[in-house]
């Protein structure tokens, strides 16, 4: 996968957006970037997360009661800490400072527990290409976008078709310089589509396709880093 940006976003969504807001920027110390208007009762809020983003999505409609997707916990590397600290937002998401180089974290981690650690393996190498990173305990493995360090591992009670709306973490974000290549090349690899290439507006063009146990993972060619949005032919 050709990045156009080297890590991961991440992102929830939220109908309680002002004590979100409230955490992320006071508790954790992220910096606010821009609120994005998504569409009439869906708005998001953008913060800097260690070069990624943040994405906390405003929804005026209530959430369903769906289960949590497969993503466990946002790690984020901090000097100055000898041991993890854990802590939750007020939507309950899992979030911990993590003493800087823990895991190979050099500025976030995102733990993700699976059913199948070696289906979720072929996928982030074949499907999306990432490359493996250090061995990690407990049948757990990692592998690199960039500077951002996904830990895959196995857990009991993982999803086996994880909901896009609900409480929680809920999908992932990688920017891409060409949507729809990066789109066709993860469904000839063995991902699912979720929802086919569409340009919004000036912005973005964005796909979303699922790993093995159906968590979304968001395919984005945004105007701001690629400089174009027109589909690749060829």
């Amino acid at each position: 996968m050709n990045l156009a940006k080297p890590r991961i976003d991440i992102g929830f969504a939220t109908n309680h957006a002002p004590a979100a807001l409230a955490f992320w920027q006071n508790e954790i110390g992220l910096p606010f970037d821009h609120t994005q208007p998504i569409r009439r009762g869906y708005k998001q809020h953008r913060h800097d997360l260690c070069g990624s983003i943040l994405k906390i999505n405003q929804v005026y409609e209530p959430l369903p009661d769906n289960p949590p997707s497969g993503y466990l916990e946002l790690l984020i590397a901090r000097d100055g800490l000898t041991a993890p600290q854990p802590m939750a937002d007020p939507e309950g998401n899992r979030v911990s400072l993590v003493p800087r180089g823990m895991y190979g974290i050099e500025r976030i981690g995102i733990r993700l527990g699976v059913r199948d650690v070696a289906a979720h393996r072929r996928f982030y190498t074949e499907a999306l290409g990432l490359s493996l990173g250090e061995a990690n305990a407990n049948g757990a493995e990692t592998f690199l976008a960039g500077d951002t360090v996904l830990i895959v591992e196995p857990a009991a009670d993982a999803p086996h078709d994880a909901a896009f709306e609900g409480k929680g973490w809920r999908y992932i974000t990688f920017q891409v310089f060409e949507v729809d290549r990066e789109h066709a090349h993860v469904l000839a690899h063995g991902g699912r589509e979720a929802r086919a290439p569409v340009t919004l507006g000036t912005t973005a063009r964005i796909s979303m396709v699922r790993d093995p146990d159906g968590n979304w993972i968001e395919l984005s060619q945004r105007a701001s880093l690629t400089g174009s949005l027109a589909p690749a032919h060829g």
